[in-house]
């Protein structure tokens, strides 16, 4: 059966429509062409990583208790910390969450009496009981760090003249937010953030800067770390799992933070020398091989989700044509029922739990009801096909993941039909 029969027979999408997505895809060739070429030399840099650690099938084993002497976990450490280019890293599938990864650097770290400036604006919403933004027991902020921000610029860029007024005598890390997470804003690609650290450096070398990379890993030919940033924190659960990993989150930088943030991890005296792998090793490992190539895939349907949706009218970010440095694919529906219909068309293009209606409910660590498209082999994974965002004006809704192209195009296909027609 033709790929048109099968997307009329199985998804009601009309032959008119089909060709004129066929038009859109072919307009945007070009840029996929760009985005294999970045592919191409992440999977290379990741192939080289694997190669110099000597990685054996011996590391695919797993350790139980203690996890002491475990020879695959700390293999996957150096792969990484090779890979991002910097003296240690710290990968662990007890790390349950990007949030967690971020809270085990921001505790590990910082002491009371320190400042905290966050430079991209108001951090991620699960961030927010962590600092003392919201309220939440146990936060930075009850421990006696306090905490400071700069917003964008309109334009979306840092505003870098304000950030270096901003610094004191207690300023002790500065973090950065490289995805847009649910603001309508661009997110900053590694040119930016290097400008934001080198401002820092300027006024003082030992403030620690740290980079919120979810969604970011291998969207860009470099990582924040290879432009200065002192820390870089992220989830397996997207780009770097590569659809594998069930699990885990990493944290990557200089061997003095990446022992802080271990010990606060288990506890001082411990550190990275336990953590069971329990049989995790291989899946992180291949997953981590397969990111560039996943990473990519996903690119290329936010890439056409956003010329589709452009052609039809709607405002999307970033454009089809902008430079990329994420996964999230914005769009600006203006109508809380077109996102919706937007999302639950999502759900019904997964692979898992297709036959589900996905409803706003209130979910934890979000200030507003979130409606949430997910049909995932791994519950919450983003680097798979997902679709999601806080219900309330103008109502947008944030594509992301996909480990396959075919599969993220008829997503936005079948969400795009069921709106207009």
């Amino acid at each position: 059966m033709e790929l048109k029969e099968i997307l009329f027979i199985n998804y009601g999408i009309s032959y008119d429509f089909q060709d004129i997505c066929d038009g859109v895809e072919q307009k945007i060739s070009n840029r996929f062409a760009e985005v294999d070429r970045i592919r191409d030399a992440n999977q290379l840099k990741v192939l080289v990583a694997l190669q110099k650690a000597r990685l054996s099938d011996r590391h695919f084993n797993g350790t139980t208790g203690y996890g002491y002497d475990d020879i695959g976990r700390d293999i996957i450490d150096e792969i990484y910390s090779s890979v991002f280019g910097t003296e240690d890293a710290l990968v662990r599938s007890q790390i349950v969450s990007g949030t967690q990864a971020l809270a085990v650097c921001l505790f590990g770290i910082l002491r009371p009496g320190d400042e905290l400036l966050a430079a991209t604006g108001k951090p991620y919403d699960t961030l927010e009981e962590v600092i003392g933004i919201r309220p939440g027991k146990g936060s930075l902020k009850d421990f006696g760090v306090t905490y400071k921000q700069v917003d964008l610029l309109p334009d979306g860029n840092p505003n870098l003249k304000e950030i270096v007024n901003s610094i004191n005598d207690k300023t002790k890390m500065v973090a950065l937010q490289r995805s847009r997470g649910y603001s309508y804003r661009k997110a900053l690609c590694i040119s930016d953030l290097e400008k934001v650290i080198q401002a820092v450096k300027s006024v003082r070398k030992d403030i620690i800067i740290m980079v919120d990379n979810c969604y970011g890993e291998f969207v860009e030919h470099n990582e924040p770390t290879n432009v200065g940033a002192d820390l870089v924190v992220g989830s397996l659960i997207k780009n770097p799992g590569g659809g594998l990993a069930q699990s885990g989150g990493y944290i990557a930088g200089s061997a003095e933070l990446i022992e802080l943030c271990a010990n606060r991890l288990t506890s001082p005296g411990l550190g990275k020398h336990v953590g069971a792998s329990l049989g995790n090793n291989r899946n992180i490992i291949q997953g981590f091989y397969l990111a560039p190539h996943v990473v990519s895939e996903s690119l290329k349907g936010a890439i056409f989700t956003a010329a589709l949706f452009e052609h039809l009218g709607f405002e999307t970010s970033p454009s089809w044509q902008e430079q990329r440095t994420d996964i999230i694919q914005a769009i600006k529906f203006n109508d809380k029922e077109n996102m919706l219909s937007f999302c639950r068309s999502v759900q019904a293009a997964a692979p898992v739990d297709s036959f589900v209606t996905p409803e706003p409910w209130d979910m934890p660590g979000y200030e507003n009801p979130v409606i949430m498209a997910a049909g995932a082999f791994i519950q919450g994974a983003s680097i798979e096909l997902s679709a999601d965002g806080p219900v309330i004006p103008p109502y947008i809704a944030y594509l992301q993941g996909g480990l396959v192209y075919a599969n993220v195009k008829l997503a936005a296909m079948l969400g795009a039909y069921k709106i207009l027609y």
